[in-house]
């Protein structure tokens, strides 16, 4: 019998049964965990917090490539001009 990492509760498992990579869910506090171990059986909480900073870090790669096009354009209107003088 293993347990919750987030609520403790117990979660019946068969250690013949899971893998390493599979993932499984609490039934209590409904956490989804990653088998990182098997005979023992380790559990990690796969963390939502995680997915969202993922995704904010790459809204911010966005914006900030978004930023560099800008310039890049700046800087080419600004050559366009010297050459028409």
């Amino acid at each position: 019998m293993i347990r919750c990492p987030d609520c403790g509760a117990e979660i019946d498992v068969d250690e013949d049964e899971v893998e390493e990579g599979e993932i499984l869910s609490c039934p209590e506090c409904e956490s989804e965990l990653e088998v990182t171990q098997t005979h023992p059986v380790h559990l990690n909480p796969i963390s939502d917090d995680l997915d969202e900073e993922d995704e904010e870090e790459d809204e911010e790669e966005e914006a900030d490539d978004d930023e560099d096009d800008e310039e890049d354009e700046d800087v080419e209107e600004e050559d366009e001009e010297e050459d028409e003088e």
